[in-house]
């Protein structure tokens, strides 16, 4: 299992509208490295629900990825602000992978908040001008946001697997 965080602005697309849907897909990522980091999520991995664009910004979820990368839908639409011209189902060129909730927090783990987890010092996140959507990140990075909103997930309580 590995682990990420996916940020996207509540006001597009929140945590609750995740829960409320069930399942959906993670689509309309247009950075190179972030496309990479998507195509490396495989089903099982779990992600920390990130809350951009707002004030304040922070954790508001976990989700859990139920399918792994494939081609992104709307790089093929020409009706979608996402389409990209270059893009051919042959050789496509962005990714998306599928995500479902799995646990909303009791509370908004803050960014200023995770800048005061020492398992958080140093995410890129915390960088000053960090833009990308999707980052990984580690079981100390999750534990530490879900002791810090007070909750657990029995889950990551199991130790890890070696790697191999």
């Amino acid at each position: 299992m590995r682990f990420w965080l996916l940020k996207s602005e509540p006001d597009v697309f929140g945590y609750a509208d995740l829960a409320r849907a069930g399942r959906e897909p993670w689509n309309g990522v247009r950075n190179y490295q972030a496309r990479n980091f998507l195509r490396q999520m495989t089903a099982g991995d779990l992600c920390l629900f990130y809350h951009s664009g707002t004030r304040p910004p922070g954790v508001a979820g976990v989700a859990q990825v139920v399918r792994a990368a494939y081609p992104d839908n709307l790089q093929f639409d020409p009706a979608s602000s996402y389409a990209d011209p270059r893009a051919t189902p042959e050789a496509p060129r962005w990714s998306m992978v599928d995500v479902a909730p799995l646990l909303a927090l009791p509370r908004l783990i803050t960014l200023d908040e995770l800048r005061t987890l020492p398992a958080w010092a140093a995410s890129p996140l915390l960088a000053r001008g960090s833009r990308l959507s999707v980052l990984p990140v580690d079981r100390a990075q999750v534990q530490s946001v879900l002791q810090a909103a007070g909750t657990t997930l029995p889950a990551l309580d199991e130790p890890a697997a070696p790697a191999l």
